[in-house]
Protein backbone atom coordinates (compact mmCIF):
# COMPACT_ATOMS: atom_id res chain seq x y z
CA UNK A 1 0.00 0.00 0.00
CA UNK A 2 1.03 3.83 -1.05
CA UNK A 3 2.04 5.54 2.50
CA UNK A 4 -0.72 7.83 3.37
CA UNK A 5 -0.13 11.30 4.05
CA UNK A 6 -1.68 12.89 7.04
CA UNK A 7 -3.81 16.03 5.67
CA UNK A 8 -5.57 18.16 8.00
CA UNK A 9 -9.08 18.33 6.58
CA UNK A 10 -10.48 21.71 8.39
CA UNK A 11 -13.01 22.41 5.27
CA UNK A 12 -13.64 19.15 4.40
CA UNK A 13 -17.61 18.63 3.85
CA UNK A 14 -18.52 21.12 6.07
CA UNK A 15 -21.42 21.59 3.78
CA UNK A 16 -23.29 18.57 4.60
CA UNK A 17 -22.61 18.01 8.05
CA UNK A 18 -23.46 21.65 8.87
CA UNK A 19 -26.37 23.84 8.69
CA UNK A 20 -27.08 27.74 9.31
CA UNK A 21 -28.95 29.76 11.71
CA UNK A 22 -31.59 32.16 11.16
CA UNK A 23 -29.52 35.22 11.57
CA UNK A 24 -26.43 33.29 9.67
CA UNK A 25 -28.95 32.97 6.00
CA UNK A 26 -29.29 36.79 7.12
CA UNK A 27 -25.79 37.61 6.71
CA UNK A 28 -22.40 36.45 5.25
CA UNK A 29 -21.05 33.66 6.25
CA UNK A 30 -18.25 33.47 8.85
CA UNK A 31 -16.41 30.66 8.01
CA UNK A 32 -13.99 31.23 11.25
CA UNK A 33 -16.68 30.55 13.56
CA UNK A 34 -17.82 27.41 14.36
CA UNK A 35 -21.12 26.53 16.64
CA UNK A 36 -21.56 23.38 18.23
CA UNK A 37 -25.19 22.82 19.69
CA UNK A 38 -27.71 20.52 20.85
CA UNK A 39 -24.90 17.88 21.94
CA UNK A 40 -24.53 16.75 25.69
CA UNK A 41 -21.28 18.01 26.59
CA UNK A 42 -18.44 17.01 28.53
CA UNK A 43 -16.21 20.00 29.91
CA UNK A 44 -14.57 17.32 32.37
CA UNK A 45 -13.32 19.88 34.22
CA UNK A 46 -17.18 21.02 35.38
CA UNK A 47 -20.38 19.17 35.25
CA UNK A 48 -22.02 18.34 31.98
CA UNK A 49 -23.98 20.06 29.98
CA UNK A 50 -27.17 18.26 29.08
CA UNK A 51 -28.11 20.20 25.84
CA UNK A 52 -25.22 22.50 25.15
CA UNK A 53 -23.52 25.37 22.88
CA UNK A 54 -19.61 25.54 22.19
CA UNK A 55 -18.48 28.49 20.44
CA UNK A 56 -15.13 28.05 18.20
CA UNK A 57 -12.91 31.29 16.61
CA UNK A 58 -9.66 31.20 15.24
CA UNK A 59 -9.00 27.60 16.22
CA UNK A 60 -9.86 29.10 19.82
CA UNK A 61 -13.38 28.16 22.59
CA UNK A 62 -14.86 31.27 23.30
CA UNK A 63 -17.81 30.06 25.08
CA UNK A 64 -19.36 27.18 26.15
CA UNK A 65 -22.73 26.58 28.26
CA UNK A 66 -26.37 25.99 28.16
CA UNK A 67 -28.55 26.18 24.79
CA UNK A 68 -30.52 29.41 25.17
CA UNK A 69 -27.72 31.17 27.19
CA UNK A 70 -25.05 31.46 24.97
CA UNK A 71 -24.69 33.61 22.19
CA UNK A 72 -24.53 32.50 18.46
CA UNK A 73 -22.27 35.05 16.65
CA UNK A 74 -24.37 36.05 13.25
CA UNK A 75 -23.11 34.24 10.27
CA UNK A 76 -21.24 31.42 12.01
CA UNK A 77 -21.57 27.64 10.36
CA UNK A 78 -23.66 25.76 13.12
CA UNK A 79 -23.26 22.00 13.41
CA UNK A 80 -26.15 20.19 15.07
CA UNK A 81 -24.94 17.57 17.35
CA UNK A 82 -28.50 16.77 18.94
CA UNK A 83 -28.11 13.37 20.32
CA UNK A 84 -24.28 13.22 20.36
CA UNK A 85 -22.27 13.84 23.06
CA UNK A 86 -19.20 16.21 22.86
CA UNK A 87 -16.19 15.68 24.69
CA UNK A 88 -12.27 17.32 24.58
CA UNK A 89 -10.00 15.19 22.42
CA UNK A 90 -8.38 12.63 23.92
CA UNK A 91 -4.54 13.08 25.22
CA UNK A 92 -2.79 10.35 24.69
CA UNK A 93 0.56 10.91 27.12
CA UNK A 94 2.74 7.92 25.40
CA UNK A 95 2.94 6.53 21.92
CA UNK A 96 4.90 5.85 19.42
CA UNK A 97 3.08 6.55 16.46
CA UNK A 98 5.52 7.96 13.80
CA UNK A 99 8.78 6.88 14.99
CA UNK A 100 8.00 3.26 14.92
CA UNK A 101 5.52 3.33 12.20
CA UNK A 102 2.84 1.48 10.44
CA UNK A 103 3.73 -0.85 8.16
CA UNK A 104 6.82 -2.60 10.27
CA UNK A 105 9.83 -2.33 8.56
CA UNK A 106 13.76 -2.71 9.30
CA UNK A 107 13.94 1.05 7.58
CA UNK A 108 11.31 2.71 9.82
CA UNK A 109 12.32 1.04 13.17
CA UNK A 110 13.49 4.26 14.55
CA UNK A 111 12.26 4.64 18.23
CA UNK A 112 15.83 3.10 20.23
CA UNK A 113 19.21 3.65 18.90
CA UNK A 114 21.53 1.17 20.57
CA UNK A 115 24.75 2.30 20.09
CA UNK A 116 24.46 3.32 23.85
CA UNK A 117 22.22 3.24 26.94
CA UNK A 118 22.58 7.11 27.53
CA UNK A 119 21.13 9.05 24.62
CA UNK A 120 19.59 12.77 25.96
CA UNK A 121 20.38 14.41 23.28
CA UNK A 122 17.99 12.45 20.65
CA UNK A 123 14.67 14.10 19.78
CA UNK A 124 11.55 11.56 19.17
CA UNK A 125 10.81 14.84 16.63
CA UNK A 126 13.92 14.00 13.97
CA UNK A 127 12.22 10.36 13.55
CA UNK A 128 8.38 10.87 13.43
CA UNK A 129 6.88 9.95 9.80
CA UNK A 130 3.89 12.22 10.01
CA UNK A 131 2.81 10.03 6.67
CA UNK A 132 2.55 6.71 9.10
CA UNK A 133 -0.99 5.50 8.93
CA UNK A 134 -0.70 4.95 12.74
CA UNK A 135 -1.18 8.90 13.28
CA UNK A 136 -4.96 8.27 10.97
CA UNK A 137 -5.92 5.51 13.40
CA UNK A 138 -4.92 7.50 16.52
CA UNK A 139 -7.77 10.43 15.14
CA UNK A 140 -10.24 7.87 14.22
CA UNK A 141 -10.27 6.98 17.99
CA UNK A 142 -10.52 10.48 19.18
CA UNK A 143 -6.83 11.33 20.19
CA UNK A 144 -6.24 14.71 19.34
CA UNK A 145 -2.57 15.11 21.29
CA UNK A 146 0.22 12.90 21.84
CA UNK A 147 3.36 12.31 23.65
CA UNK A 148 5.54 10.41 21.05
CA UNK A 149 8.64 8.78 22.33
CA UNK A 150 11.52 7.28 21.52
CA UNK A 151 11.80 3.49 22.83
CA UNK A 152 12.27 1.94 26.30
CA UNK A 153 15.57 0.08 25.21
CA UNK A 154 18.21 2.87 26.75
CA UNK A 155 18.36 3.96 30.42
CA UNK A 156 17.63 7.25 29.10
CA UNK A 157 16.65 7.01 25.55
CA UNK A 158 16.17 10.97 24.07
CA UNK A 159 13.50 14.06 24.11
CA UNK A 160 9.98 13.53 23.74
CA UNK A 161 7.62 15.74 20.97
CA UNK A 162 4.42 17.30 22.28
CA UNK A 163 2.26 16.69 19.22
CA UNK A 164 -1.03 17.54 17.57
CA UNK A 165 -2.33 14.90 15.11
CA UNK A 166 -2.93 17.28 12.30
CA UNK A 167 -0.30 18.23 9.19
CA UNK A 168 2.14 16.56 6.79
CA UNK A 169 5.35 17.85 8.68
CA UNK A 170 6.77 17.82 12.14
CA UNK A 171 6.73 21.36 12.64
CA UNK A 172 3.57 21.55 11.66
CA UNK A 173 2.50 18.95 14.35
CA UNK A 174 4.49 20.39 17.34
CA UNK A 175 2.86 22.72 19.94
CA UNK A 176 4.25 25.87 19.86
CA UNK A 177 6.13 26.65 23.09
CA UNK A 178 6.91 23.18 24.23
CA UNK A 179 10.24 21.10 24.44
CA UNK A 180 8.82 18.01 25.47
CA UNK A 181 10.03 15.33 28.28
CA UNK A 182 13.18 12.91 28.53
CA UNK A 183 11.90 9.24 28.29
CA UNK A 184 13.89 7.38 30.76
CA UNK A 185 13.31 3.28 31.73
CA UNK A 186 14.34 0.71 34.20
CA UNK A 187 13.45 -2.91 34.71
CA UNK A 188 14.01 -5.64 32.20
CA UNK A 189 14.50 -3.26 28.26
CA UNK A 190 17.30 -1.31 29.51
CA UNK A 191 19.06 -4.66 30.51
CA UNK A 192 19.22 -6.10 27.14
CA UNK A 193 22.57 -4.29 27.07
CA UNK A 194 23.87 -7.43 28.73
CA UNK A 195 23.15 -9.62 25.73
CA UNK A 196 26.45 -7.24 24.17
CA UNK A 197 28.37 -7.33 27.25
CA UNK A 198 27.54 -3.80 27.96
CA UNK A 199 26.02 -2.42 30.67
CA UNK A 200 23.41 -2.25 32.18
CA UNK A 201 23.03 -6.16 32.50
CA UNK A 202 21.30 -5.39 36.10
CA UNK A 203 19.01 -3.15 37.81
CA UNK A 204 21.92 -1.97 40.00
CA UNK A 205 23.61 -0.41 36.93
CA UNK A 206 20.56 0.86 35.48
CA UNK A 207 20.65 2.93 38.44
CA UNK A 208 23.86 4.07 38.45
CA UNK A 209 23.94 5.02 34.87
CA UNK A 210 20.88 7.45 35.41
CA UNK A 211 22.63 8.81 38.83
CA UNK A 212 25.70 9.21 36.69
CA UNK A 213 24.28 11.33 33.64
CA UNK A 214 22.51 13.50 36.59
CA UNK A 215 25.70 13.90 38.47
CA UNK A 216 27.50 15.04 35.12
CA UNK A 217 24.57 17.57 34.29
CA UNK A 218 24.72 18.99 37.59
CA UNK A 219 28.56 19.83 37.10
CA UNK A 220 27.68 21.13 33.53
CA UNK A 221 25.12 23.48 34.64
CA UNK A 222 27.36 24.72 37.77
CA UNK A 223 29.84 25.55 34.81
CA UNK A 224 27.37 27.88 32.66
CA UNK A 225 26.11 29.14 35.89
CA UNK A 226 29.74 30.36 36.56
CA UNK A 227 30.39 31.31 33.09
CA UNK A 228 27.30 33.79 32.82
CA UNK A 229 28.09 35.20 36.33
CA UNK A 230 31.45 36.17 35.21
CA UNK A 231 29.74 37.38 32.07
CA UNK A 232 27.70 39.62 34.55
CA UNK A 233 30.52 41.03 36.04
CA UNK A 234 31.63 42.22 32.49
CA UNK A 235 35.00 39.66 33.43
CA UNK A 236 36.67 39.75 30.43
CA UNK A 237 38.90 36.59 31.16
CA UNK A 238 35.66 34.56 31.28
CA UNK A 239 35.51 31.79 29.19
CA UNK A 240 32.48 29.65 28.10
CA UNK A 241 32.22 25.53 28.83
CA UNK A 242 32.66 23.79 25.91
CA UNK A 243 28.86 23.03 24.72
CA UNK A 244 26.91 19.45 25.24
CA UNK A 245 23.61 19.16 23.97
CA UNK A 246 22.25 16.25 25.90
CA UNK A 247 23.41 17.77 29.44
CA UNK A 248 21.73 20.74 27.92
CA UNK A 249 19.09 18.29 27.79
CA UNK A 250 19.46 16.65 31.28
CA UNK A 251 20.25 20.35 32.46
CA UNK A 252 16.64 21.53 31.96
CA UNK A 253 15.35 18.49 33.95
CA UNK A 254 17.09 19.47 36.22
CA UNK A 255 15.94 23.17 35.80
CA UNK A 256 12.24 21.95 35.91
CA UNK A 257 11.79 22.79 32.49
CA UNK A 258 11.53 19.25 30.92
CA UNK A 259 9.78 16.30 32.44
CA UNK A 260 11.00 13.18 32.69
CA UNK A 261 8.64 10.10 31.26
CA UNK A 262 10.37 7.05 33.03
CA UNK A 263 8.97 3.16 31.78
CA UNK A 264 8.61 1.28 34.88
CA UNK A 265 6.44 -1.63 35.50
CA UNK A 266 7.69 -3.56 38.97
CA UNK A 267 7.06 -2.25 42.05
CA UNK A 268 10.73 -2.28 43.40
CA UNK A 269 11.28 -0.31 40.20
CA UNK A 270 8.87 2.18 40.53
CA UNK A 271 10.50 2.89 44.13
CA UNK A 272 14.17 3.10 42.21
CA UNK A 273 12.47 5.73 39.87
CA UNK A 274 10.96 7.86 42.93
CA UNK A 275 14.38 7.40 44.41
CA UNK A 276 16.32 9.34 41.44
CA UNK A 277 13.54 12.01 41.65
CA UNK A 278 14.23 12.41 45.38
CA UNK A 279 17.95 12.59 44.89
CA UNK A 280 18.00 14.70 42.30
CA UNK A 281 14.68 16.99 42.62
CA UNK A 282 13.14 16.69 39.63
CA UNK A 283 9.52 16.10 38.14
CA UNK A 284 8.90 12.69 37.08
CA UNK A 285 5.87 11.12 35.26
CA UNK A 286 5.51 6.77 35.85
CA UNK A 287 4.79 4.95 32.65
CA UNK A 288 3.07 1.76 32.55
CA UNK A 289 2.51 1.36 36.56
CA UNK A 290 1.70 -2.50 36.35
CA UNK A 291 2.42 -2.95 40.12
CA UNK A 292 2.47 1.13 41.01
CA UNK A 293 -0.84 0.35 42.86
CA UNK A 294 1.38 -1.57 45.59
CA UNK A 295 3.32 0.97 46.03
CA UNK A 296 0.47 3.71 45.98
CA UNK A 297 0.82 5.99 48.82
CA UNK A 298 4.66 7.09 48.23
CA UNK A 299 3.21 8.31 44.66
CA UNK A 300 0.80 10.13 46.92
CA UNK A 301 3.17 11.38 48.78
CA UNK A 302 5.10 13.10 45.91
CA UNK A 303 2.34 13.51 44.09
CA UNK A 304 3.34 11.88 40.88
CA UNK A 305 1.39 10.94 38.35
CA UNK A 306 0.73 7.60 36.73
CA UNK A 307 -0.04 7.06 33.16
CA UNK A 308 -1.11 3.12 33.33
CA UNK A 309 -0.91 0.47 29.85
CA UNK A 310 -4.01 -1.11 30.72
CA UNK A 311 -2.99 -4.27 28.03
CA UNK A 312 -5.60 -7.04 28.39
CA UNK A 313 -2.96 -9.89 27.51
CA UNK A 314 0.24 -9.34 29.63
CA UNK A 315 1.78 -12.11 26.90
CA UNK A 316 5.44 -13.03 27.57
CA UNK A 317 6.90 -10.13 29.47
CA UNK A 318 7.47 -11.34 33.10
CA UNK A 319 7.37 -7.44 34.55
CA UNK A 320 3.64 -7.52 33.53
CA UNK A 321 2.99 -10.91 35.25
CA UNK A 322 1.06 -8.90 38.08
CA UNK A 323 -1.04 -6.63 36.01
CA UNK A 324 -4.41 -5.89 37.03
CA UNK A 325 -7.39 -3.79 35.90
CA UNK A 326 -8.10 -3.02 39.36
CA UNK A 327 -4.95 -0.78 39.34
CA UNK A 328 -5.65 2.19 38.45
CA UNK A 329 -8.78 2.51 40.56
CA UNK A 330 -6.47 1.48 43.68
CA UNK A 331 -4.54 4.23 43.27
CA UNK A 332 -6.96 6.76 42.61
CA UNK A 333 -7.92 5.72 45.93
CA UNK A 334 -4.81 6.93 47.22
CA UNK A 335 -5.13 9.78 45.54
CA UNK A 336 -3.06 9.63 42.71
CA UNK A 337 -4.08 11.10 39.40
CA UNK A 338 -4.16 8.29 37.24
CA UNK A 339 -3.80 8.97 32.68
CA UNK A 340 -4.71 6.06 30.33
CA UNK A 341 -1.91 5.87 27.28
CA UNK A 342 -1.74 3.80 24.48
CA UNK A 343 1.96 2.60 23.83
CA UNK A 344 1.03 2.39 20.58
CA UNK A 345 1.82 -0.40 18.88
CA UNK A 346 1.45 -2.44 21.99
CA UNK A 347 -2.06 -1.19 22.50
CA UNK A 348 -4.05 0.26 19.23
CA UNK A 349 -4.92 3.94 19.32
CA UNK A 350 -8.64 3.67 18.30
CA UNK A 351 -8.68 1.87 21.71
CA UNK A 352 -7.89 4.22 24.06
CA UNK A 353 -11.41 4.99 25.00
CA UNK A 354 -11.18 1.02 25.62
CA UNK A 355 -8.35 0.88 28.22
CA UNK A 356 -10.75 3.87 30.23
CA UNK A 357 -13.46 1.69 30.25
CA UNK A 358 -11.85 -1.48 31.76
CA UNK A 359 -10.48 0.66 34.34
CA UNK A 360 -14.09 1.37 35.32
CA UNK A 361 -14.60 -2.09 34.95
CA UNK A 362 -11.88 -2.71 37.38
CA UNK A 363 -13.25 -0.15 40.40
CA UNK A 364 -12.47 3.26 39.18
CA UNK A 365 -14.88 5.72 39.03
CA UNK A 366 -15.91 7.45 35.84
CA UNK A 367 -14.76 10.89 36.65
CA UNK A 368 -11.69 9.92 37.60
CA UNK A 369 -11.53 7.79 34.43
CA UNK A 370 -12.55 10.53 32.30
CA UNK A 371 -9.92 12.88 33.29
CA UNK A 372 -7.80 9.85 33.08
CA UNK A 373 -8.22 10.81 29.03
CA UNK A 374 -8.04 14.41 28.91
CA UNK A 375 -7.17 16.80 31.68
CA UNK A 376 -4.86 14.50 33.86
CA UNK A 377 -2.77 13.54 30.89
CA UNK A 378 -2.81 17.11 29.64
CA UNK A 379 -1.49 17.97 33.43
CA UNK A 380 1.51 15.18 32.69
CA UNK A 381 2.76 17.13 29.87
CA UNK A 382 2.53 20.82 30.79
CA UNK A 383 -0.42 21.05 28.22
CA UNK A 384 -3.50 21.98 30.83
CA UNK A 385 -3.80 25.21 29.94
CA UNK A 386 -4.38 24.29 26.09
CA UNK A 387 -5.74 21.06 26.22
CA UNK A 388 -7.76 18.55 27.75
CA UNK A 389 -11.34 20.08 29.04
CA UNK A 390 -13.76 22.07 27.17
CA UNK A 391 -13.26 25.72 28.58
CA UNK A 392 -13.02 29.41 27.02
CA UNK A 393 -9.58 30.00 25.95
CA UNK A 394 -8.71 26.23 25.25
CA UNK A 395 -7.73 25.05 22.05
CA UNK A 396 -11.25 23.49 20.10
CA UNK A 397 -10.08 20.21 20.03
CA UNK A 398 -12.87 17.75 20.22
CA UNK A 399 -14.54 14.35 19.46
CA UNK A 400 -17.98 14.14 18.89
CA UNK A 401 -19.44 10.59 19.61
CA UNK A 402 -22.26 8.26 19.05
CA UNK A 403 -23.17 7.70 22.98
CA UNK A 404 -21.66 7.47 26.48
CA UNK A 405 -17.90 7.43 26.37
CA UNK A 406 -16.88 4.81 27.88
CA UNK A 407 -19.82 2.09 26.32
CA UNK A 408 -18.63 -0.61 23.40
CA UNK A 409 -20.92 0.32 21.50
CA UNK A 410 -20.05 3.74 20.97
CA UNK A 411 -18.13 5.04 17.92
CA UNK A 412 -16.33 8.02 17.32
CA UNK A 413 -17.90 9.80 14.80
CA UNK A 414 -15.49 12.91 14.14
CA UNK A 415 -12.25 14.50 15.49
CA UNK A 416 -11.55 18.17 15.67
CA UNK A 417 -8.14 19.71 16.50
CA UNK A 418 -8.38 23.37 16.75
CA UNK A 419 -11.53 24.17 14.99
CA UNK A 420 -10.55 21.96 11.72
CA UNK A 421 -12.20 18.58 11.44
CA UNK A 422 -9.34 15.97 10.99
CA UNK A 423 -12.04 12.20 10.95
CA UNK A 424 -14.97 12.14 10.13
CA UNK A 425 -16.15 8.26 10.62
CA UNK A 426 -19.31 9.03 7.40
CA UNK A 427 -16.11 9.04 4.54
CA UNK A 428 -15.24 5.82 3.26
CA UNK A 429 -11.61 6.82 3.51
CA UNK A 430 -11.56 7.78 7.22
CA UNK A 431 -14.08 5.01 8.18
CA UNK A 432 -11.32 1.99 7.11
CA UNK A 433 -8.90 3.84 9.43
CA UNK A 434 -11.56 3.29 12.30
CA UNK A 435 -11.82 -0.03 11.62
CA UNK A 436 -8.10 -1.22 11.03
CA UNK A 437 -8.95 -1.40 7.58
CA UNK A 438 -7.01 0.51 5.68
CA UNK A 439 -4.54 -2.51 4.84
CA UNK A 440 -7.38 -3.93 3.32
CA UNK A 441 -8.73 -2.22 0.32
CA UNK A 442 -11.42 -4.66 -0.56
CA UNK A 443 -13.21 -4.41 3.14
CA UNK A 444 -14.36 -0.77 2.42
CA UNK A 445 -14.65 0.16 -1.89
CA UNK A 446 -12.62 2.81 -2.84
CA UNK A 447 -14.37 6.46 -3.20
CA UNK A 448 -15.10 7.15 -6.55
CA UNK A 449 -12.43 9.18 -8.04
CA UNK A 450 -10.26 7.51 -5.70
CA UNK A 451 -8.88 8.71 -2.32
CA UNK A 452 -6.54 8.36 0.49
Amino acid sequence: MQKTKVVLMAAVCLGAAFRSTAAGSQTARDENVLVVEGARILPITSPPIERGVMVVKGGKIVAVGEQGKVEIPPGATVKDAAGKIVMPGIVDSHSHIGIDPNPTVSDSQDANEGSGPIQPALRALDAIDPADPNIRMATAGGITTANIMPGSGNVMGGQTAYVKLRGTTIEQMLIPGTIGGMKMANGTNPKNYGSREQAPMTRMATAALARGIFAKAQDYKAKWDAYNKAVTANDKTAKAPDRDLGLEAVGQILDGKRVVHNHTHRADDVMTVLRLADEFHYRVVVHHGTESCDVADELAKRHIGVTFTMIDAPGGKPETINFSISCPARLEKAGVKVAFNTDDPITNSRLLLRSAALAVRGGMSEDAAMKGLTIYPAEMLDLQGRVGSLERGKDADFIVLSGPPLSVYTHVLETWIEGGKVFDRSNPVDLRYATGGFNVISRYPQPQGGGQ
